[in-house]
């Protein structure tokens, strides 16, 4: 008795099918790497451009506000901050803008390009006076040893000291 049987290529495994039969010519070790993968190796070479863009947008639109009065909604807490961390020698209506050109030098600085070291040597400057407020603020930081909400403000900023971290070990890597 004959038997029937289908030809081999279509009992396989029908990625199999598409790639070894209808597809013989595209079979090249790029070809074998998912979409997936593609845009992970497209992104992984530009990592750490779209991370320093990114915290620099950031930047540059706290500084901006801050240019303002009472366009930012940690004016309040920063003022206090500022005005500790000078032992009063600065008024807030200089704080500020100080502030706020600092912090949008350093984004322009983070997306550019331009200036990278001075401007990561400034954040990391900047972020340092951040994390004092902790300690110099510790009533309008903390309440009963939990953050509150200015203190989470101030504790978010750990992301952006690791993004930065990465971006200056990128620099100087070379």
């Amino acid at each position: 008795m004959l038997e029937l049987r289908p030809p081999s290529f279509l009992t396989s495994h029908p990625s199999r099918l598409l790639r070894d039969r209808l597809l013989p010519a595209v079979r090249t070790p790029s070809a074998r790497k998912t979409a997936t993968q593609r845009a992970a190796e497209h992104y992984r070479a530009r990592s750490f451009t779209v991370l320093r863009v990114s915290v620099g947008l950031l930047y540059c639109w706290f500084g901006v506000l801050k240019l303002f009065p009472a366009g930012s909604p940690a004016e309040e807490i920063a003022a206090a901050a500022m005005t500790k961390l000078t032992g009063g020698l600065l008024p807030a209506t200089v704080s500020m803008p100080l502030l706020g050109t600092a912090e949008t030098l350093i984004g322009c600085g983070l997306i550019t390009g331009l200036l990278l070291r001075p401007a990561l040597a400034l954040f990391f400057a900047h972020m340092a006076g951040v994390f004092t407020s902790l300690a110099l603020l510790p009533g309008q930081m903390w309440h009963h040893g939990v953050p509150t909400l200015e203190g989470q403000y101030v504790l978010k900023n750990l992301v952006l000291v690791a993004a930065c971290l990465a971006v200056a070990a990128d620099e100087l890597s070379g």
